[in-house]
């Protein structure tokens, strides 16, 4: 139900931009006959926003990575620096958060590392929400801070470090597909103490997972079929203990990928005094608020990473002829 509304959304609104062109460029026609020259304005400004809300939805056709429609965590830690950094890091945390309310998604603050005198050591907050970890992921790596100290008496400037790391919510109920085709069935005489049954059937079953090397095996039952059953099982558990493994590698990669938090290694700076400017030094793009980009004016930051990741250019809006 959730994919179907997105969809259907989706789908909405490309029928409806389609339709706004339409009549905006069939307003400026009649503006230009007979001569309104606020009609043809009106009507200018209007396809001027929708060009805007066309280059959204361009950037958003680059969500097509495997977990870019999960839900996402944000983890947030404080660099060297004690309260400065701390502070910093809780400034972060209420950012991303204002990001999510702005956009309609739902927000879970699963855990906060408070500091010895203020902000946070670290926290970890959940965003739920269609494409939540695709809009979000990024925004991993070190942010930087510059500013006139609120806690210093001397009133000096002050650099802090905080880090930032994106990952995607992932459903553990993992459903095992096994081809049989992928398999090689080996039957051959149980080995035992002796017995009446012992050595007398192929009632034993060995099973190949060709892709990946798997063998199991099984002789319990007297019964071929039961053995047969159990080794089918146990290859499925073999294969989910290993997706977990490939999860956990990569995560574990992914934390060992995260650099220090410091000088040389920040992908944003966010500069409070003596000018005031944000710059995203990966992609260039820069914003003389940095008070509305504290408050979750992100999407800018965002659509240009995405599209820097694939090679694009983020577009840039045109006045019209």
């Amino acid at each position: 139900m959730r994919e179907r509304q997105y969809l259907e959304e989706n789908i909405g609104a490309v029928r409806r931009m389609e339709a706004e062109l339409s009549d905006n460029l069939e307003l400026i026609e009649l503006g230009e006959m007979e001569d309104d020259t606020s009609v043809v304005t009106e009507a200018e400004s209007a396809l001027r926003a929708l060009k805007l809300e066309s280059d959204r939805r361009q950037v958003e056709t680059l969500l097509s990575g495997e977990a870019d429609g999960n839900d996402t965590y944000i983890e947030i830690h404080a660099g060297a620096g004690g309260t400065e950094s701390q502070d910093w890091a809780n400034m972060l945390l209420r950012m991303y958060i204002r990001w999510a309310e702005k956009h309609g998604y739902k927000t879970d603050v699963l855990e906060v590392h408070a500091g010895e005198e203020a902000g946070i050591k670290s926290a970890t907050v959940q965003i739920k929400g269609p494409n939540a970890y695709g809009w979000v992921k990024t925004e991993s790596g070190v942010h930087r801070l510059v500013r006139i100290s609120p806690y210093d008496s001397q009133a000096r400037r002050h650099t802090s470090f905080a880090s930032v790391w994106v990952f995607p919510v992932i459903d553990d109920s993992i459903d095992i597909e096994i081809n049989e085709s992928d398999c090689r069935i080996d039957t051959y005489r149980a080995s035992g103490a002796g017995g009446q049954h012992v050595n007398t059937t192929d009632s034993a079953v060995r099973i190949t997972h060709n892709p990946t090397g798997i063998v199991v095996q099984c002789q319990a039952e007297r019964s071929q079929h039961k053995n047969r059953a159990t080794a089918w099982s146990m290859l499925k558990a073999r294969l989910y203990e290993r997706e977990l493994q490939i999860r956990e590698e990569k995560a574990n990669a992914d934390a060992a990928s995260k650099t220090d938090i410091g000088w040389g290694h920040q992908i944003r700076s966010y500069v409070l005094q003596p000018y005031q400017m944000v710059k995203d030094l990966r992609t260039g793009v820069e914003k003389t608020s940095p008070g509305d980009v504290l408050d979750g004016d992100l999407d800018d930051f965002m659509e240009a990473a995405l599209a820097h990741r694939v090679g694009g250019e983020t577009a840039e809006v045109t006045d019209i002829d």
